[in-house]
């Protein structure tokens, strides 16, 4: 802090901590001194080398479809789905442990990981928990990940109060396994739904909580799309630190349900980029129809839509909306 004091400028000291020191009352704030960036898993274009440098909000931002290049070798459905199991952790992403990227030794350091995360680090944390119902909470929360599930459905599959059930919520929040996507409002949309959405913070916990491989997330087409779509946000959450616009995400469903944007990211001065993610390999017209639907109620507070999907090539849909494919992220 002295120093700091007596001699400005950047970047002069990085600090980092352990979430309980982050929790404690007693830790110096550091107001008007340091600047928080929040540490996400590894991107793909990070774990490869591929990212372009420019985050993919900032390029849709143009409503450019000369924006977007597919990588020469774009993963199908099934590659997908294995990147989101490897997950965005340095161990598994990176393979540190040496193992030669096994996937049952991946899946047994996500299973350690988990344990400790509900059993030791809760306690790091002083809370004392159940850790069977804990857990049992979390894997419905994996199970509806991405996804606007009542609270009583969540914590009655867990077998949990609803005093229980927001204690919990708040603690795996505390452990940065969870995280909430608030829901959009607008004086030009009536009847908006205000829950928000809530999402594991990487897709590789869901399968282990769920103790599924990749076979398992592709014979249930409700749970692969959860999967795809919290893999997608993981890709595109940690650049918001990095964007020029810093824009803020949210999610857009209407109260009866007809109308549903898994991504609403709003620009400074109100213009709005519009994402959904699709499991199609070669989308169509029809299944912009949310995003078609948005655009003709903000008008040009409508920048662009994307619709990202598992085929091999970007190409436009309608006007202002491109359908992209999912690897154009880190490309």
């Amino acid at each position: 802090k002295r120093a700091v004091d007596d001699e400005a400028g950047a970047g002069r000291f990085l600090l980092t901590g352990s979430v309980r020191a982050d929790l404690d009352a007693q830790t110096w704030p550091g107001t008007g001194r340091l600047v928080r960036v929040q540490m996400y898993g590894l991107t793909v274009g990070e774990i490869f080398g591929r990212s372009t440098g420019e985050p993919f909000l900032d390029r849709l931002a143009r409503a450019d479809i000369e924006a977007f290049v597919a990588p020469p070798e774009t993963p199908d459905l099934l590659g997908y789905v294995e990147l989101a199991l490897r997950g965005g952790y340095p161990d598994t992403a990176l393979d540190l442990s040496g193992s030669g990227g096994s996937p049952i030794a991946r899946r047994a350091w996500l299973e350690g990981y988990l344990e400790q995360l509900l059993t030791r680090d809760v306690e790091l944390l002083g809370a004392r928990r159940d850790p069977r119902l804990l857990r049992r909470y979390f894997e419905a929360l994996a199970l509806g990940t991405a996804g606007i599930a009542q609270d009583k459905t969540l914590y009655d599959a867990a077998g949990i109060d609803r005093k229980t059930a927001i204690a919990y919520e708040g603690l795996l929040a505390n452990l940065f396994v969870l995280e909430t996507l608030p829901a959009w409002s607008s004086n030009r949309l009536a009847r908006l739904a205000k829950t928000g959405k809530r999402f594991i913070v990487d897709a590789s916990l869901v399968a282990s909580a769920l103790r599924l491989d990749e076979a398992g997330v592709l014979r249930d087409g409700d749970l692969l799309g959860r999967v795809l779509e919290t893999f997608v946000l993981s890709q595109i959450r940690p650049e918001v630190e990095l964007s020029r616009s810093r824009p803020r995400l949210h999610h857009l469903r209407t109260s009866d349900g007809a109308h549903e944007v898994d991504l609403i990211a709003e620009l400074p001065g109100g213009g709005v980029l519009a994402v959904e993610v699709k499991a199609a390999s070669a989308p169509g017209p029809a299944d912009a129809r949310h995003l078609q639907w948005l655009r003709e109620r903000l008008g040009d507070r409508f920048i662009a839509g994307a619709l990202l999907h598992t085929g091999p090539r970007p190409f436009r849909l309608d006007e202002r909306i491109f359908a992209l494919p999912i690897s154009v992220l880190w490309e």
